[in-house]
């Protein structure tokens, strides 16, 4: 669904939209596995700026719910999570700010997302949200023992069959200090 300027300039557009799985590109390291449902509504702001006159930012208020997966990042086999999140995004024309000269920002503006063009896409808005809202890194479980650094087994299914490693020789004299404090 795309969100237009010249449809916001009559109207706030109400949406209630469904997108199958694998429709959202989330990169290489997640998919979206679940169906992704989103409600909302986007209204367009005109806001005095200087002597550029009039701004058209597009305010998307909104909710979603979906499911991801992504790799363990100790096995790497795959977890899914569950994805809810609800948003209030301010989108303004991109380069409209160019040329103001290096300040601060406020927690707010550093809210603010910058469209080109007629308007935004609004499967792009959501395929943020979702990066924005699931976890950088999951693990199948606490316990999960990940895989063996020398060959790769997933130690979760089994021990490997990697001998034993060789002890460091200029470990030994902490080794033997380990064992006196131990006792």
């Amino acid at each position: 669904m795309f969100i237009s300027l010249q449809v916001l300039e009559q109207k706030e557009i109400n949406f209630r939209e469904e997108f199958p799985p694998e429709t959202i590109d989330l990169g290489p390291h997640m998919r979206q596995c679940g169906l992704l449902r989103s409600t909302g509504r986007a209204m367009l702001i005109e806001e005095r700026h200087g002597q550029k006159g009039v701004i058209q930012d597009i305010r998307v208020l909104g909710e979603l719910a979906t499911s991801v997966e992504s790799a363990c990042a100790r096995c790497l086999e795959p977890v899914t999570r569950k994805v809810e999140r609800t948003f209030e995004l301010l989108y303004r024309p991109l380069g409209i700010d160019a040329g103001r000269e290096e300040i601060s920002v406020t927690q707010a503006e550093a809210e603010i997302g910058y469209y080109q063009g007629e308007g935004i896409e609004l499967k792009d808005v959501l395929g943020e949200q979702i990066l924005l809202a699931a976890p950088m890194k999951v693990v199948c479980a606490e316990e999960c023992k990940g895989l063996c650094p020398r060959c790769g087994q997933n130690l979760n299914q089994g021990a490997c069959q990697c001998p034993e490693p060789l002890a460091e020789p200029r470990w030994e004299a902490l080794k033997g200090l380990r064992d006196k404090l131990e006792r």
